[in-house]
């Protein structure tokens, strides 16, 4: 495992308890990074607190990212524990289910979209303004290789992560003349709680799409991630990093 410093900073992970979110915290407190865990779940909360705790220094808040309140409050609590934000891993997401667009139901539509996109702007829109403050900060938003291509049955989540991208896109262009980085991610599928609320059949859709053959590790995932809020990445901003194992196109 190459070895990233990152003593000092503090880092929100959303999503942080489990899956995707859980692998990028215990590569950032490795790599000596106070972590702040935002999941809407408490009782994962509590396990991955317990857990990390021997670690390093382990924030958390219970937050639902689509809730303005509930980021504001979150954000503030974290400040306030660890002195400051310097990295934000924008990670929480939901797949919602895998039907026709015309038999989507229009309440699980802007729920997808309230957690998957919206949730990304909250947290942005809370962090931005103290990482502006110390002209310096790092941010990963993570998107999806559905963002880029478009997954049958899945318009919402598709939607939701192509919305990400122009979103990280834009971002990085209006924070360009502060040492702030904003990139994404747009990784194919991980084995992860997600699965639970995909269809069997949509999985093995999505693997099969997957040059190499197999479904991304977790692991693989967080460290591209702690270099991209590494003081190294300095000049690489508004960008996408792939983790598709070769499925994109672009």
């Amino acid at each position: 495992m190459n070895q990233i410093d990152l003593s000092g900073r503090r880092a929100v992970i959303t999503g942080g308890a489990q899956g995707i979110g859980r692998a990028i915290a215990e590569r950032l407190l490795a790599s000596r990074a106070a972590v702040s865990l935002w999941d809407r779940d408490r009782g994962l909360l509590e396990t991955a607190a317990g857990e990390l705790a021997g670690r390093g220094t382990v924030h958390t808040a219970a937050v639902d990212v689509s809730r303005a309140g509930e980021v504001h409050a979150a954000a503030a609590a974290t400040e306030s524990a660890l002195g400051g934000i310097d990295i934000l891993i924008a990670n929480a997401g939901i797949t919602g289910p895998n039907v026709k667009l015309w038999e989507y139901p229009p309440d699980a539509w802007r729920e997808v979209l309230d957690v998957n996109l919206t949730g990304v702007f909250l947290c942005c829109r809370a962090v931005v303004p103290l990482m502006m403050r110390e002209n310096y900060g790092r941010i990963v938003n993570v998107a999806s290789i559905a963002g880029k291509e478009g997954n049958p049955n899945a318009s919402a989540y598709s939607a939701s992560k192509a919305g990400v991208i122009a979103l990280t896109k834009s971002l990085g262009k209006e924070l360009a003349g502060y040492d702030i980085a904003v990139n994404c991610i747009t990784p194919a599928v991980a084995k992860t709680r997600l699965f639970e609320q995909m269809t069997e059949e949509h999985i093995q859709y999505m693997l099969s799409k997957i040059p190499r053959g197999r479904f991304v590790l977790i692991e693989e995932i967080a460290a591209m991630v702690v270099w991209l809020v590494s003081a190294e990445n300095s000049f690489t901003t508004g960008a996408v990093f792939d983790l598709s194992g070769g499925r994109a196109t672009y």
